[in-house]
């Protein structure tokens, strides 16, 4: 864990929860691409670069989800590094309490203000192709969250945050967060298209291929619209649709759990309703979803 592998000429990660991208720019400036989750991260992130005889001049957050942005405020105080982050996550970066209000949809208890939802703040700017190291690419893979980027180093290896997760990790889980389904499932077919010689997303092992990952994604987004509209064939409350889809998937329920999960449903039901595959209707002051 916490180990620098070297993936190109210029090109490293760092294999931990969520990988680590570590571009070499020039002298000995390294640029990271996300932080990992807290300042105990930030310290390991930096006793590895310190080892390699490298300074820290910036970090590209992928998006904004504490296990990727939890490092930033530690690193941008020990270092003085800039901090850029995509501008649709960018008010999250800065200020992480709207993650878990998002996903409870009010003020969140204590349980749900821990560093797993709710990373240190950090004095992000908005990420544009202007802020990036030379001959760096972004693309926005978007869907996972409100804004997500990947970055290609000049190299050719692609950095894909979230886009999609290892093949495992689908079928010992299932669900994974999603904030907007029809932008996650085009941003799976974008990734497709994309050129490079590795593809390193933060949950799955990095491969020459991703299309064959991308396509099990999508799969599983599908199976779970399949299952939404079967529950809703009955007419049904929401809270009857996430039972029925953690007792599907034998999931357990805590309070994380039902934040991220239930927020997610909330998602596959809006695109259901938007696409109108499905209806809402409000009866004795009670939503209810049915199948059309």
């Amino acid at each position: 864990m916490y180990e620098l592998i070297q993936v190109a000429e210029r090109t490293w990660y760092i294999d931990c929860p969520a990988k680590i991208g570590v571009y070499l720019m020039s002298g000995n400036e390294v640029c990271l691409i996300d932080s990992g989750s807290d300042k105990d991260a930030a310290r390991r992130i930096l006793k590895i670069l310190g080892a390699q005889g490298w300074n820290l001049a910036m970090v590209l957050a992928t998006h904004s989800h504490a296990d990727h942005i939890g490092g930033c405020a530690a690193l941008a105080a020990r270092t003085g590094c800039e901090v850029y982050a995509p501008e649709g996550d960018l008010s999250f970066t800065r200020h992480p309490e709207f993650e878990p209000a998002m996903l409870y949809g009010g003020c969140p208890p204590k349980a749900l203000r821990s560093k797993f939802l709710m990373a240190q703040p950090s004095p992000a700017k908005p990420l544009t192709e202007d802020c990036l190291p030379e001959g760096m690419e972004m693309c926005r893979l978007d869907g996972h969250s409100p804004a997500m980027a990947a970055f290609r180093t000049p190299d050719g290896v692609w950095f894909l945050g979230d886009c999609m997760t290892a093949e495992n990790i689908i079928e010992k889980y299932h669900i994974s967060y999603l904030y907007d389904v029809e932008k996650y499932l085009s941003s799976l077919e974008i990734a497709k298209t994309l050129h490079g010689t590795c593809f390193i997303p933060a949950h799955a092992p990095a491969t020459d291929s991703i299309a064959a990952l991308a396509d099990k994604n999508a799969a599983k987004v599908h199976e779970i619209l399949d299952l939404v509209r079967t529950l809703c064939r009955e007419e049904s409350s929401f809270e009857h649709i996430l039972k029925g889809v953690f007792d599907h998937y034998s999931l357990r329920m805590d309070f994380t759990q039902y934040v991220l999960v239930g927020s997610t449903i909330r998602s596959y039901l809006s695109c259901l309703l938007d696409r109108q595959e499905v209806k809402a209707e409000f009866r004795d002051n009670r939503l209810y979803w049915q199948s059309i």
